[in-house]
């Protein structure tokens, strides 16, 4: 069983940046590839970034990339989103999510996940 709490979501005007934490519970963090999700009002949840066991490979939404940086810290069991030149459409609730995994594939679906966060709120004002 892991518990993810986030934190760092906030209000921030346009082109201001946010460093979203996800923290982990659990020894075994280290075994987990992890993943950012999000989720605006009346739309589905969507892919933003994932990160593998090891943090050498890493995947982006097309949306994000090259605005948004996905890291983590196996000895702190923390995963970061570092959130650049925001985007009133980057409005969303933020969510942590593990997956039980240490290969190589990073793909897109939330329904790969096995433990979701509570979220954290990201507003973006323009």
């Amino acid at each position: 069983q892991v518990q993810l709490v986030e934190s760092g979501g906030g209000l921030v005007q346009a082109g201001g940046s946010l460093r979203l934490s996800c923290a982990a519970s659990g020894r075994t963090f280290s075994s987990y590839t992890m993943g950012w999700f999000r989720q605006a009002p009346g739309k589905e949840r969507e892919f933003v970034a994932t990160i593998s066991w090891s943090g050498s490979l890493t995947y982006y939404s097309d949306s994000v990339k090259g605005r948004f940086t996905i890291s983590r810290d196996n000895a702190k069991n923390t995963v970061y989103l570092q959130m650049n030149s925001l985007k009133p459409e980057d409005t969303a609730v933020y969510y942590c999510a593990a997956r039980y995994y240490r290969g190589s594939k990073l793909g897109q679906s939330s329904y790969a996940y096995d433990y979701w966060g509570q979220g954290t709120q990201v507003t973006v004002s323009s």
